[in-house]
């Protein structure tokens, strides 16, 4: 029988024994809802109720998207996340030259607080919580949403949800960063005090390692750069006078989920305990919630097929499966029609009714944790914990998470694992059904969503009426404070606000900060 490799590598033994688990498993595991939160981080979980169901959507127009945010919540979804347009996720607005032809594709085009108003027209902003998947601009895009709940007549105080605000992420393995990483990380630090004071319950920052993983990281490598990325922010905060257990609570975490259960199980539950550690142990935070690690999950994007796309709902499924009883707090799972173009309202639709069917028609919610003791998913939560943490400590050696960015080792490292994959499809020894495997002999032709190539032409005629219709002095005033803020160590979000309240743009913002704070330029130095 040949060996069979997990995806980070390690051997899986065919059988599996109580000999195979090191010694000190209760300690390991403790119980639900409590310190190293191997089991989870709630003491009831789901047994009390699901997780938050979300769907990501965006698309075109503020407009278009609203309308799909209000189809997904008469469905029942709990929470929205929202996908922007490349132009707004990296500071531009839809008439810069720059964002030609890419206005409203991957997502919706924001430009300024009249559109943020269209998006969440109807939208009851104080029941359902708000993720918003943007890292650069991540502030803009908050201050729009809070100014937006104002004008509903919700405080700040009220509003839930999340932004990725992951900016350390996008060196490695996405490339929508704006400044450099000193920058970055003050911005970051500012939003945390900003959250603190002003929006309390916003989770302030969500690490992610999903898109690293849709790069091409392994398991191993997922938890391990995104729990050094998080390191990092903590540290940040540190320098810039926060308390760890001011911040930590409100810290959040992205993962992916895979169809490969067994190591997806084991590897929620090894980050869990990772943080925990380095949260009580290395940065002393006092407060239990410090410890938690908290986290959102989407299935893999990048396992979904254009060929036999209608086999990607039972990837799904599975991947969904994987997230749930590896504990998430809120799960999206994908439309089968993603790896050919925007989801359209059937496949979002059948996304969300394959986490109801998860939540509601199994029982795998009947019980807390239904993995624990297992042979092999424990034995491979102290392999992936084991393997991570000598990651990490590489990581660290280098100086952390930034340093080892600037000298490109994440990145290398990662581009090393999906060269790997990618061999192994196409050699045939990692079978990918319908593409290299089982193909059919026809499909049938898939109608995918199009995006209206006219949006483009419509969001620069609504900048042009906004730029028409505002207080321009008051503008160039309010952009004026923004510049000095950066210049100085004022928190930047105060004078941001204010000029996005009289109008500014969101590239009007994102140019002011460009112009005292520069852009990052990647190296190639590893």
């Amino acid at each position: 029988m040949s060996e069979r490799l997990s995806e980070s590598g390690q051997s899986i033994k065919p059988v599996y024994h109580a000999d195979d688990i090191a010694p000190g498993l209760e300690e390991r595991l403790g119980e639900p809802g409590t310190y190293p939160f191997t089991r989870g981080v709630y003491p009831s979980m789901y047994t009390g109720r699901p997780w938050t169901m979300r769907q990501y959507a965006g698309f075109g127009t503020a407009k278009e998207s609203n309308e799909r945010y209000r189809h997904l919540v008469a469905q029942g979804t709990g929470g929205l996340s929202v996908a922007f347009d490349l132009p707004t996720q990296m500071g531009y607005d839809s008439d810069d030259p720059i964002a030609s032809g890419e206005v409203g594709k991957v997502g919706v085009a924001i430009d300024s607080i009249d559109d943020m108003r269209l998006l969440f027209d109807q939208i009851p902003l104080d029941e359902v919580s708000t993720s918003m998947t943007i890292n650069a601009p991540a502030a803009v895009l908050l201050v729009l949403y809070q100014l937006v709940a104002e004008e509903k007549g919700i405080p700040g105080s009220k509003l839930t949800g999340t932004i990725q605000n992951d900016v350390l992420k996008e060196y490695i393995a996405r490339g929508t960063y704006i400044y450099p990483p000193a920058h970055s990380l003050r911005f970051i630090s500012d939003i945390f005090a900003y959250c603190k004071a002003e929006v309390p319950r916003w989770n302030t920052i969500s690490i992610s390692g999903y898109h690293m993983a849709e790069a091409g990281a392994t398991p191993v490598q997922e938890i391990a750069f995104t729990i050094a990325d998080g390191i990092e922010y903590v540290r940040a905060a540190q320098r810039a006078g926060l308390a760890v257990d001011d911040i930590a609570p409100r810290l959040s975490f992205f993962f992916v989920s895979r169809t490969t259960i067994l190591e997806e199980v084991a590897k929620f539950r090894a980050a869990r305990r990772i943080w925990a550690d380095v949260m009580k142990n290395d940065f002393g935070a006092k407060d239990p919630k410090s410890h938690m690690l908290r986290f959102h999950t989407q299935t893999a994007g990048v396992q979904l097929t254009a060929q036999q796309p209608e086999v990607n709902l039972v990837r799904v499924a599975v991947q969904g499966l994987a997230a749930v009883l590896g504990g998430t707090q809120s799960l999206h799972t994908n439309s089968f029609d993603e790896a050919i173009a925007l989801p359209t309202v059937k496949a979002a639709t059948l996304a969300l009714r394959t986490q109801q069917v998860l939540a509601y028609e199994t029982d795998v919610t009947a019980t807390v944790d239904p993995f624990a003791g297992s042979y092999v998913v424990e034995a491979m939560t102290d392999e992936i914990e084991k393997a991570a943490r000598e990651l990490m400590a590489t990581v660290e050696d280098m100086g952390g998470a930034v340093k080892a960015i600037e000298r490109g080792f994440q990145k290398s490292e990662i581009e090393k694992s999906a060269y790997s994959v990618a061999m192994g499809i196409e050699d045939g020894s990692r079978t990918v059904v319908g593409v290299n495997r089982f193909q059919a002999e026809s499909e049938e032709r898939y109608a995918p969503l199009r995006v209206d190539p006219s949006i483009e032409a419509d969001q620069r005629q609504r900048l042009a009426e906004l730029r028409a219709g505002r207080n321009q002095a008051e503008v160039d005033a309010r952009l004026e404070d923004l510049r000095k803020a950066a210049e100085g160590t004022d928190n930047v979000l105060y004078p941001l606000r204010e000029a996005l309240r009289a109008r500014a743009t969101v590239g009007e913002v994102s140019n002011a900060l460009r112009a005292v704070w520069g852009v990052y330029t990647p190296s190639d130095a590893f």
